[in-house]
């Protein structure tokens, strides 16, 4: 272990982000030690590095992601707690996951969350996620106290921010994207979507992702244990930046890939992003965001169809943005139908009710242009040509957004 930094307190009086401290802190709050390997501390000390040097964090921002690096190492300690007393967990085959990715802000969550009506189909929810232990039973699922908890903390945050709610919809039963989960590896792109860490985003991007998904598939059986389907769902699109160590975990996954005209998504995404880093810092660098979005998709993209051209078309179903907007159900029926997956009546049915009672826009509409990021429509098809050849016919024209 390399020696601990001294604490240094700054002349806001807000606690540094040291890993060494975090990690303490974290045993100490919960009577626990073993973190279940230290593959984790790799990616947290570049993190806490990035945080302190690079994110502007203000004192309420660096208050919030202390506690945040916080809970997932509580949670991190948890799980291997659990598991350790309960060996028979890790035993449980997680078998031939569903994985929706595509381009942020082509429809991955409203797609999760449609597929994810399916009783026999099994979702990351946002409370779980958030609050992994106990691990949840299948008696008691819909009633859990966490719930109430987790849902309020939203309602808080949407009541603070409505126009939160315009970018992304979230619910405690919802299904969520499984970020906390490679989060406990403190190895995934979504601290970036959160926090300005040039550092951080340049490690992750080439790091061994094979022990975040380790810990992903502990966690999913984790979860499962006492609470089927055990047929998961899960959805992010940051897993198309690796793939590959996705499949070497899970050998048998299987995709469902949404389209979007990338101007669109890049654009999208990178207002999301300003917004979310506004929470935490009042800097802003909107050029430097928008140059950073369109290189990190075109990277993701390349990365995710030499996958495909691996492992074969067999394993992808794809959907079209904009069918999803025009018959979401439709939508969802040709994915599982490409992917083998039948579905009951009662599924049918549950996505309907779904789906009209969560029409788009229903909240009021994201607007952002490609010019607030310094970004040009003829560069971003240039820049995602091969993307566009390739599934040009499930994109919309190109230069969309404004």
């Amino acid at each position: 272990m390399p020696p601990r930094r001294a604490n240094r307190k700054n002349a806001r009086n807000v606690p540094d982000l040291d890993d060494l401290d975090l990690v303490e802190a974290a045993r100490g709050e919960t009577g626990l030690s073993d973190f279940g390997g230290e593959s984790f501390r790799e990616g947290l000390s570049v993190l806490t590095r990035a945080l302190e040097a690079e994110a502007d964090l203000h004192a309420t921002g660096q208050r919030a992601a202390r506690g945040r690096l916080l809970a997932l190492l509580k949670n991190r300690l948890r799980i291997v707690d659990w598991c350790r007393r309960h060996p028979e967990i890790e035993a449980q085959p997680v078998e031939a996951p569903i994985f929706v990715v595509g381009l942020p802000r082509t429809g991955t969550t409203a797609l999760a969350t449609l597929l994810a009506q399916d009783p026999d189909t099994r979702a990351l929810r946002t409370w779980e996620s958030a609050h992994p232990i106990p691990p949840p039973e299948a008696a008691t699922q819909h009633g859990d106290p966490r719930i109430a908890r987790v849902q309020a903390g939203i309602d808080a945050t949407y009541a603070a921010r409505p126009e939160m709610r315009t970018m992304y919809d979230a619910s405690a039963t919802g299904s969520t994207e499984c970020q906390d989960l490679l989060g406990m590896e403190f190895r995934t792109w979504h601290f970036c979507g959160d926090w300005r860490v040039p550092r951080y985003d340049a490690w992750q991007r080439e790091c061994d992702m094979e022990p975040a998904y380790r810990f992903h598939r502990r966690t999913l059986a984790l979860l499962q244990w006492r609470c089927p389907p055990t047929r998961w769902l899960l959805h992010a699109p940051v897993h198309l930046l690796s793939l590959e160590a996705l499949g070497r975990i899970y050998p048998d996954a299987r995709f469902v890939m949404t389209h979007r005209d990338p101007a669109r998504a890049v654009a999208s995404s990178a207002s999301l992003i300003s917004f979310m880093r506004s929470l935490a810092s009042d800097r802003r660098d909107p050029r430097e965001l928008g140059r950073g979005q369109a290189e990190l998709w075109v990277l993701a993209l390349e990365r995710a169809l030499r996958f495909r051209d691996c492992v074969g078309e067999a394993r992808f179903a794809d959907v079209p943005f904009r069918d999803l907007l025009a018959d979401p159900v439709a939508a969802a029926e040709r994915a599982c139908e490409r992917l083998g997956i039948a579905l009951r009546a009662p599924a049918r049915a549950r996505m309907r009710a779904w789906a009209e009672a969560h029409p788009r826009g229903r909240h009021g509409e994201h607007r952002y242009r490609l010019a607030d990021f310094g970004l040009d429509a003829a560069d971003l098809g240039a820049r995602f040509a091969i993307y566009r050849e390739r599934f040009g016919a499930a994109l919309e024209p190109a230069g969309g957004a404004a």
